[in-house]
Parts: structure tokens; sequence; C-alpha cells
């Protein structure tokens, strides 16, 4: 139910109607010039002139970063006074009134809305870290795949149809009472925050915890790195997981930054016949994606344990190279739409895939809170170095097109990875 809740903002926020109104905020009040043959909208914000595209990637790398430096902090804490759900539940309100707040944003007070927004990123994904720890604590590790997966699924259900309200508004904004599109997408921001907050406390009652109460220290803020030091460690002696993890990396900066971009160049890339088709066309490739992708997360989860979760990962890394490949020469709305359903089939499986597979590589032990940290930390590290790599690459070519095929390059070397991760025999689901 917390996946329920909180895959609004993954969706709405960062994936399909703040993306569309950020382009209209920044396409209204920018510049428009020719940057070597391409068209791209220059900002001014934070004292210099960006890229619109490329500043957004730069603000989401930001927040990234900020949650990797943060998530072994509070992991210690969270392990030492043991609740995790404390933690969960402060970055959940931060995200949740975050996105509440983005009903404010405009180009007046863009650097504002910029800090809401990274509040939002923060929020959402600082709870995962705790959210995921609970995994290995609720279930045996035969049914981590099952769980996972159903967790992306119930995730996935929830975040369309709250997508259909906003598309049903943003589409007849009149007919509701609105002035346009614009304040109809901000109220779409509102009932965003309400969403997540609201059916958070759903998991919040069903968890229960009891608190040690005990006093936080400079030594217990300093305790989560110590921790993952010696979670490396142990990491180190723990082969499978010691290479694993490098190809995990791998996986996250191409995955998450392709899903965090995707809106971004489908409104620029993209050759819709006017502003109206390229809303509801974004949108319906989004819900695309969402409902193909409830399938393939469950359909990959019945693959693995057929064929193993490393071959299933294989198959889906491969998948993703040839797709971010084939986006580089798309530009008609029915070759985005191709493209949005197959990225549907690869999204959710390899999501639910890389962290049942790392939840059952893990030794027998209580601490789940910072191994999953560990494992957090190594996902938004990845995130930061692909949207720096990104952002990096439109600014100083000016061609989104070459940033997206540069990610590919993190699909071949997963693969590459993949293929020396010791196999289990005795494990046939591994």
């Amino acid at each position: 139910m917390y996946d329920w809740a909180n895959s609004v903002y993954n969706l709405v926020i960062s994936s399909a109607i703040f993306p569309m109104f950020y382009k209209g905020v920044t396409e209204n009040n920018g510049r428009i010039v020719n940057i070597n043959g391409n068209k791209q909208v220059i900002i001014e914000a934070f004292g210099s002139e960006w890229i619109n595209t490329s500043l957004i990637t730069y603000v989401m790398a930001i927040g990234f970063l900020v949650v990797a430096i943060l998530s072994p902090i509070l992991s210690g804490v969270a392990d030492y006074i043991g609740n995790k759900k404390i933690f969960m539940r402060i970055f959940c309100y931060l995200g949740s009134f975050s996105c509440m707040a983005l009903y404010f944003f405009n180009y007046q007070n863009i650097e504002i809305g910029f800090l809401f927004y990274l509040f939002a990123l923060i929020g959402f994904w600082g709870s995962l870290v705790f959210y995921n720890a609970y995994l290995p604590e609720i279930a045996e590790k035969k049914v981590h795949d099952k769980i996972s997966a159903q967790g992306f699924s119930m995730g996935y259900i929830g975040s369309v149809l709250l997508l259909l309200i906003c598309l049903v508004l943003v589409l007849n904004p009149e007919t509701f009472g609105f002035s346009g599109a614009g304040e109809a997408s901000r109220f779409g921001f509102l009932l965003t925050g309400v969403w997540w907050f609201g059916f958070s406390h759903i998991f919040f009652f069903r968890i229960k915890e009891e608190s040690k109460m005990k006093k936080i220290t400079k030594q217990v803020l300093s305790s989560g790195f110590k921790e993952l030091k010696v979670v490396y460690k142990e990491f180190m002696g723990i082969e499978k997981l010691k290479r694993f993890l490098p190809a995990f990396f791998m996986i996250s900066t191409g995955v998450q930054t392709v899903m965090l971009v995707a809106t971004y160049f489908a409104g620029k890339e993209i050759d819709w016949a006017d502003e109206k088709s390229e809303t509801s066309g974004l949108i319906i490739s989004i819900l695309l994606i969402q409902i193909v992708a409830i399938l393939g997360a469950l359909v990959m989860s019945k693959v693995s344990q057929k064929i193993g979760n490393i071959k299933s990962l294989q198959f889906i890394v491969f998948a993703w190279a040839c797709i971010v490949i084939w986006a580089y020469f798309i530009h008609s709305p029915l070759e985005f739409y191709i493209t949005a359903a197959l990225v549907g089939l690869v999204m959710g499986s390899v999501q639910a895939l890389s962290r049942s597979t790392y939840s059952k590589f893990l030794p027998e032990t209580e601490d789940t809170s910072s191994y999953f940290s560990f494992y957090d930390v190594t996902e938004k590290i990845g995130i930061v170095v692909g949207l720096f790599l990104f952002g990096f690459l439109e600014q100083v070519t000016g061609d989104m097109r070459i940033s997206i095929v540069a990610v590919g390059i993190f699909f071949v070397i997963a693969f590459i990875l993949l293929s020396f991760v010791p196999k289990d025999k005795a494990e046939k689901s591994l």
C-alpha cells in the first residue's frame, strides 16, 4: 500500500504532468535559440543561463546526491533506536507536502519552485531507503520476487488511476472551473501530495515498531557510514554481492536516467501535431508504460523462477540497450508509442528483480536497514552520474539524442558484469 501511495509522485510529478507543465512555463517565458541545428529553450536561473531541460536534469541529480549522503546517516540512527518507520514518515511528509507546494510553481519564482521540486524528490527517494528494508523482515526469500513485483504492480495501478484523473482535468480545464491547462496541472500537483500523504497512513498504521528511545549522539549520526564500511567489508567476502553490486550500479544509472528524462525527451524530440496532441499523446504513452509494466513485472517474476534472476536481468538489460539505440532514430508519435510499450515491458521487471535479487544474496542478518542503505546509496550515486552526464552532454552539444544514446553504454557494461555473477545451482531462482 505504500507503493500505491507514493508511486503517484513518480508518475505525476516525475514522469508526466510536471514535465509538460515545466516545458510550457519555460517555453512561454524563456527565449528560443538554435544550437547546432537544434531548437533549445534558454532560461535564466541561479544567476546563469541554462537549457531548460539541462537545468531540471541537474536539479534532479543534486536531489539524488542529497539522498545518497543522508540515507547512511539516517539508516544508522534508525537501526540504533530500532524504528525505521519514524524516518520513513518524515521523508513521506516532506515529499507529499512539497508536491502540494508545487501548486505555486511559476517562472517569476522559479528558484523557489525548483526547491519544492528538490524536496519532493528527496522525500520520495529518501522514504524508499527505509521502505525497501522491510522486505526481508516481512517475508521469506522464496517469495521475495512475488512480493516485490506485487508492490510495484500496486504502485502502477494507483498511479495510473490518479494520472487518469489529472488527464481529464488538464485536457478539459474549463469544464472543471480552471482558467487553463496550467492551472489544472498545478491542481494535479496538489492532488498528488494529498494522495501520497493520505494512503501512506495505511502502511504506517499496519507496521508496528517499538522505539528503543535511546539518545541520539554524534557517534550515532556517524554510525551509518561506519556500518556502510562494515557492510562493504562483508560484501567483499560474499562473492555474489561483490559481483552483483557493480552491475546493479550500471543498471540503475541507465534505467533511472532514461525514466527521469523520458518525458522531457518526448516533448522536445517528437514531432507532435500541436500542443493538445502532445499533452494527450505523452500522457497516453505514460499510461501505456504503466499498464504494460504491471504485466512485465509479474511475467518476469515467473520467468526468473524458470531461468534464474541473473539470466532474466541480462535479457532485460539487453532489451534496454536496444531501446535507447532505437530512441535515437524516432521522430513520430507512433514510433514513440512503440518505444513506450517496450519500455513498459522492461521497466517494472528490472526494478522488481534487482531488488529481490539483492535481498536473496544478503546474509542472515537483522540489520536490513544498513544493507539496503548500501543498496540505495549505490542506486542514487548511479542516478547522479547518469543525470549529470545526460545534462552535461545536452548543455554542451545542444542535442538530447546524443545524451540518450550515451546512456546505452551503461546497459552494455551491466550486461557484461552480470555474466560474472556466480550462479548457485542449489538455488533454482538464482
